[in-house]
């Protein structure tokens, strides 16, 4: 069994600031929260970006950088730079910060899909900022785009460009075939490494016997040519993660994914959530990766030709 890799994802596009206090959102607040999930065991960052006075998802280059070189100059942790932005953005707004970056690892939805996150408007609450409620209640309506030629489009121009290497993220068993097809086509070429995805109003459900189905599917597929990874949505965050240590995966953790460390109690960091996922992995005499060692499971380029 190989070292665990531990993702994370800082701040994504999901969660509004009204959810949570903890959920990073000006550049320094999502460089702080890098640099101590890197220190408490990540060795992948995985960024999105936000308007920092309203909270709002931002594709905007300028903003990226005003964080990128910080978390690359203070550890080294791989850094992974979003291809899927924010739900309403198009894929040229999408991809204007990864060209930009050009960044080790970035990732990519294997599929158009249906995201629905309005459930997370119906909760009383305290609304900070106008754009929040709208935002999720619109997502019943809402297809996140990925289509072959924009997988196509978007592998070219970063992977065969430059040499990014991708977080290949399957919400479904359609996204794992979707993926075979890229690789038989010649748009990606392995190790393929895929985050299986769970828990999304969209994707595929939270069972376990889900875990095991797109385990055995890709194993199936992809044989040796990939690393597998496993995140879930909200409550089911830590025990699919635990799970997939288990099973020899590896895992993601982070406030994108879930604003809780565990049930009815509020996360307080990123770090606090990869320190948990660490320690539970730990204590299964499980070996946790270095940013070194992923860099050499997943044939990365390295820090040192990225953009930034």
């Amino acid at each position: 069994m190989s070292k665990i890799i531990i993702s994370c994802a800082i701040t994504g596009a999901i969660h509004t600031p009204s959810m949570s206090d903890a959920l990073p959102i000006t550049p320094d607040e999502i460089a702080q929260a890098s640099i101590e999930a890197a220190a408490a065991g990540a060795a992948i960052i995985h960024l999105h970006a936000r308007n920092p006075e309203t909270g709002e998802p931002t594709p905007d280059p300028a903003v990226f950088m005003r964080f990128l070189p910080v978390i690359k100059q203070s550890c080294d942790a791989v850094i992974n730079v979003t291809t899927g932005g924010g739900l309403r953005m198009t894929v040229e707004e999408r991809l204007a910060a990864p060209l930009a970056a050009k960044p080790e690892m970035c990732s990519l939805n294997m599929g158009s899909m249906n995201f629905n996150i309005s459930g997370a408007a119906a909760k009383p609450r305290d609304w900070k900022f106008d754009w929040e409620k709208p935002y999720l209640e619109g997502t019943t309506n809402h297809i996140f785009r990925n289509t072959f030629d924009d997988i196509e489009k978007i592998t070219n121009m970063l992977g065969k460009a430059h040499g990014t290497r991708f977080e290949f993220e399957c919400y479904d068993v359609g996204h794992l075939y979707n993926l075979a097809y890229c690789l038989e086509k010649g748009f990606v070429e392995p190790p393929l490494f895929v985050q299986t995805i769970f828990g999304i109003t969209g994707g595929i459900g939270a069972e376990l016997r889900n875990l095991n189905f797109m385990r055995e599917t890709a194993d199936h597929l992809f044989g040796k040519d990939y690393v597998w990874s496993v995140l879930a949505a909200g409550r089911h965050q830590m025990n699919f993660c635990t799970m997939a240590g288990i099973m020899g995966g590896n895992v993601r953790v982070g406030l994108e994914d879930s604003l809780y460390i565990g049930k009815g109690e509020m996360a307080t960091s990123n770090a606090q959530q990869v320190a948990k996922i660490k320690r539970i992995l730990e204590d299964l005499s499980l070996e946790i990766a270095t940013p070194t060692e992923a860099r050499e499971m997943l044939k990365l380029k390295g820090g040192d030709r990225v953009g930034f």
